[in-house]
């Protein structure tokens, strides 16, 4: 008698789970579900491969999965000093849907690689994901904002600002202006915080949306290994397209990023499962909690490799070979953190990756 019965249905997507004013950006949608008015959808196949859709409703096929998104805008209050969280900006932003026929925008990879294990992708939780992103890029001198800051310091900023939310996570900045965050920060949960020696809770802000109200959560080793597995071959993609100008030097050292780019993808895909050590022998658990930790080290590295790449995309001609060191500098750190994920047992302490000149 099951053959009659009537499947299960789920709940419609609500057009109003969508937009600046709802906070969500972005819903996983089912087979048979309805797309939003305004929205754009995006289905992935099994090879992870992305297309969008223009029915009004969602035919998925075997394997495949489906986005749908609005464009925005959005805003989100970011605050650029941990240690100074009264001093925010905001940020106004959208995801720029006008090519349809692009191979694969970023925004699309990061709902594949970054957005998958949830349902929904909140404001909330993209802006703090906007907000560690500046964070380290201010942190490691990459982008400048100095007190009094005058007009070109503003413009440069902003600009380096721009191009890393572009290549980044795939939005164009529309508007960013400094905000004074002092009336919404909880100073004494701060000190508390500080004198337990946790980490530091992130400003609470007000309008628009706070970026920091949902701290981004540790990645786990199958999330950080998804992520390397699907953006390395995209960060490759976006370094081989950069422009050069001529000279035999910069050719070659940009030649070899690739080839170890591509040597990097090859080690994820072929990375051994965060249970085993061999096949007929079990992993100790303090080996598997080592393993997290150089999955996560490698995803950070990745995270500093597109950061580097905005920056290789704005820069002078004659600033690129200082960047393709840094660039060198990224890739053996991945590289590094990708065999201590490889291998079953630690390697003696005198290999440590390497730090920003």
């Amino acid at each position: 008698m099951a053959l009659f019965n009537w499947p299960a249905r789920r709940a419609a997507v609500d057009a109003a789970a969508l937009g600046a004013h709802a906070g969500d950006i972005a819903v996983r949608l089912a087979d048979g579900d309805s797309v939003p008015d305004g929205a754009v959808v995006v289905i992935f196949d099994a090879g992870n491969r992305a297309r969008r859709g223009g029915a009004a409703r969602v035919a998925l096929a075997r394997g495949e999965s489906a986005w749908c998104y609005h464009p925005g805008p959005y805003g989100v209050d970011l605050t650029p000093y941990a240690q100074a969280p009264e001093l925010g900006l905001r940020l106004q932003f959208a995801i720029d849907a006008a090519d349809p026929l692009a191979a694969s925008p970023r925004f699309e990879l990061y709902l594949l690689s970054e957005a998958s294990a949830q349902p929904r992708l909140a404001v909330a939780r993209f802006g703090a994901a906007l907000q560690a992103a500046l964070q380290l890029e201010l942190a490691q001198g990459n982008l400048e904002l100095p007190p009094c800051t005058s007009l070109d310091e503003w413009h440069a900023f902003r600009a380096g600002l721009n191009q890393l939310c572009y290549t980044r996570f795939g939005v164009t900045v529309d508007d960013c202006v400094p905000v004074d965050l002092g009336e919404s920060v909880d100073f004494a949960a701060i000190l508390q915080a500080r004198a337990q020696a946790a980490p530091l809770p992130p400003a609470a802000a007000a309008a628009p949306a706070a970026a920091s109200a949902t701290p981004q959560p540790p990645a786990s080793d199958a999330g950080s290994l998804r992520r390397l597995f699907l953006e390395l071959p995209a960060a490759a993609s976006a370094l081989r397209l950069l422009a050069l100008p001529p000279g035999r030097a910069l050719f070659q050292a940009h030649g070899r990023l690739l080839q170890r780019l591509d040597l990097a993808s090859l080690n994820v895909a072929t990375m051994p499962s965060l249970e085993w050590a061999a096949p007929d022998q079990a992993l100790a658990a303090v080996q598997q909690s080592r393993r997290r930790r150089d999955s996560g080290a490698a995803a950070r590295a990745l995270d500093e490799a597109w950061a580097l790449l905005a920056r290789l995309q704005l820069a002078a001609p004659a600033h690129l070979p200082a960047l393709l060191d840094e660039a060198d500098r990224i890739l053996s750190n991945l590289e590094h953190s990708l065999e201590l994920r490889r291998a079953p047992f630690a390697p003696p302490p005198q290999d440590q990756p390497r730090e920003p000149a």
